[in-house]
């Protein structure tokens, strides 16, 4: 599955996202497509990653296994891969 936004897809830098994409690409398999914006921009995206562990895994009255669980369905709902 393509993003639509070849500039970005087709200039990854240095991180382990790019590492992470080579190795689903590898192996043909699906992977978020946002890793490509996390790959293209790893230092303006680190906060993100770090937001989304935080909402996925700290302190709440939910499990995490639980907001994977939502976050998983969400995805599936919005036809992207989770």
């Amino acid at each position: 599955m393509k993003m639509f936004l070849p500039g970005v897809e087709s200039n990854p830098q240095p991180s382990p996202y790019r590492d992470l994409i080579e190795m689903m690409q590898a192996k043909g398999q699906e992977y978020p497509q946002i890793w490509h914006m996390f790959a293209f921009r790893p230092e303006a995206t680190q906060h993100l990653a770090r937001f989304t562990q935080e909402i996925l895994r700290g302190e709440a009255p939910l499990s995490p296994g639980m907001r994977e669980l939502i976050a998983a369905f969400t995805s599936y709902r919005n036809d992207c891969p989770f």
